[in-house]
C-alpha cells in the first residue's frame, strides 16, 4: 500500500526522545530513527578489518654472506721492473685494494725482467702428503716463495664431477726454509685478506702428493691504479722493462672459495 509523505507529521527521535518533523528523519546503521542533526555513522571499531597473520619468513631466503672476490684481468704489460730491484710495480686501474692485501697472479705466460713467470705465479707441487693435522708442508721448490705468507692447495680430483677448487684449502705460514723446501708455522684452514676484508675460512683437510700449490704476495698500495710487491731476493730482475705480455695476466685473491 502507499504511504503518506508526512510533510505535516512529526516523529519522536529514538535517541533524544524529542519531536521533529517527519521529513527530517534519518535512519542510523542499527535501524534507529533519529533527526538528521543527531545522525552518526557507524563507529570504525565496529567494522574491524580482517586480520591476517603476520608473515614469519621469506619464501626464498638465503644466508647472508660476503661473496668471495674473483681474479681481475690486468691491462697489457702491467708489470714495471727495474734492473737490480726486487720491488715490482703493478698497474691495475681502479684496483680498490688495500695495504697488506695478498694477491695471487695467474696466467702470466712470459718472462718479466729476466724472471720466469712461475716466480710471479708462485706455483709448486706438494712433495709429501698432508693430513688435516700436519704442521709442515714440503714442496718441490719454495725458493721463490716469500718468507711468510699465504698459499692455497688445490686437491687433485679423483672424481671428474668434483671441481679442483671445490676441495681446496688456504694455509698461512710464518717460515720458509728454502734449503729443505719446507713451509712451517702453519695456520690451517684459514683465509687471506683481499680488498681489506678477510673472507670466510676454508677447512683443514688431507692433500695428496702432487697436489698443486700456489703462493701469493703481500702488496703496498701506491695509488688508485698501482700497487707493488717484493720478489724473493733470490730472484732479482736483470732487465728494466714494462712487461707482462700481450695476453693480459690476472690478479686476484689467494683463494676464490670458502
Amino acid at each position: 500500500m502507499a504511504y503518506a509523505k508526512g510533510k505535516y507529521a512529526l516523529f519522536i527521535s529514538d535517541r533524544s526522545g524529542l519531536k521533529f518533523p517527519y521529513t527530517e528523519m534519518a535512519t542510523e546503521w542499527n535501524g534507529s530513527k533519529v533527526h538528521t542533526s543527531e545522525w552518526e555513522k557507524k563507529a570504525p571499531q565496529l567494522m574491524p578489518h580482517r586480520h591476517r597473520p603476520d608473515p614469519q619468513a621469506l619464501q626464498f631466503a638465503r644466508v647472508a654472506r660476503t661473496p668471495f672476490p674473483v681474479a681481475n684481468l690486468l691491462p697489457i704489460d702491467p708489470f714495471t721492473v727495474a734492473n737490480g730491484l726486487t720491488t715490482i710495480n703493478v698497474n691495475e686501474p681502479n684496483h680498490n685494494r688495500s695495504n697488506n692485501d695478498y694477491v695471487r697472479f695467474r696466467n702470466l705466460i712470459q718472462v718479466v725482467g729476466g724472471i720466469s713467470n712461475t716466480v710471479y705465479e708462485l706455483s709448486a707441487t706438494l712433495l709429501t702428503a698432508l693430513t688435516a693435522d700436519s704442521t709442515e708442508i714440503i714442496l718441490n721448490d719454495t725458493s721463490a716463495f716469500p718468507t711468510t705468507g699465504f698459499i692455497v692447495l688445490n686437491e687433485l680430483a679423483t672424481n671428474n664431477t668434483v671441481p679442483l677448487e671445490a676441495l681446496n684449502e688456504t694455509i698461512q705460514y710464518t717460515a720458509n726454509n728454502t734449503t729443505t723446501n719446507t713451509l712451517s708455522g702453519l695456520t690451517r684452514g684459514t683465509s687471506a685478506p683481499s680488498y681489506g676484508i678477510t673472507y670466510n675460512p676454508t677447512s683443514a683437510r688431507a692433500h695428496a702428493v702432487g697436489s698443486p700449490v700456489f703462493g701469493s704476495y703481500i702488496i703496498t698500495v701506491i695509488d688508485t691504479d698501482n700497487y707493488s710487491f717484493i720478489l724473493n731476493a733470490a730472484y732479482t730482475p736483470t732487465v728494466s722493462e714494462v712487461s707482462g705480455g700481450t695476453i693480459p695476466p690476472a690478479a686476484g685473491p689467494v683463494n676464490t672459495k670458502a
